[in-house]
């Protein structure tokens, strides 16, 4: 991912996981936006620390930055969804986590979601009429929630930024700062 310019200086995302997340769709974003000059906070259901999941077997922890309880969407500046099969199917069935994600996109604010985390856009009811991409065994839960799902590494769509898999992080790690600065630069004027 090379050099990144210190283009998200005064910017806060938050990476909403809890266990099971996909460890590099967790830690690449982070580290890319940190790289950024962004601030980068992960929310979970509770403090403490949650477990990735590295391939075929649990991964690393890492330190919950701030509970949902705490938060609103109007701290941050965008809101990160990594995959992972039991991290969005979990945070789901949770109605504040759906609210959350919800009050991302009435604001208008980014919300990028990578492999299993559209699961979290269509329960919240964010897909319809949308062209998306996701992990493709999620591709009929994203059509039937009227999406339009396609194989591409990395699609824009307003404010919803999606991509397939741990493979895609480089574009979707740049289309998010893209979309990012091109907020700041808006916002600046």
């Amino acid at each position: 991912m090379g050099n990144v310019e210190k283009v998200l200086e005064d910017t806060r995302v938050a990476i909403l996981a809890t266990n099971g997340f996909e460890q590099s769709e967790l830690e690449v974003p982070r580290d890319f936006l940190r790289k950024a000059g962004a601030e980068v906070e992960i929310v979970s259901l509770q403090e403490g620390k949650i477990r990735g999941w590295r391939e075929k077997n649990w991964g690393d922890e890492v330190t919950v930055d701030r509970a949902l309880g705490d938060v609103s969407a109007e701290r941050y500046a965008a809101l990160v969804l990594p995959g992972g099969q039991m991290n969005p199917d979990i945070l789901r069935m949770e109605p504040a986590v759906v609210a959350f994600v919800q009050a991302f996109a009435a604001l208008g604010k980014p919300i990028a979601a990578i492999c299993h985390g559209p699961w979290l856009l269509v329960e919240a009811d964010l897909v319809r009429g949308r062209e998306l991409t996701s992990y493709s065994s999620i591709r009929t839960d994203i059509a039937n929630a009227g999406g339009n799902w396609v194989d591409q590494e990395v699609v824009v769509d307003g404010n919803l930024i999606t991509s397939r898999k741990p493979a895609d992080l480089t574009a979707f790690c740049a289309a998010l700062v893209e979309e990012l600065r091109g907020k700041a630069s808006a916002a600046a004027e």
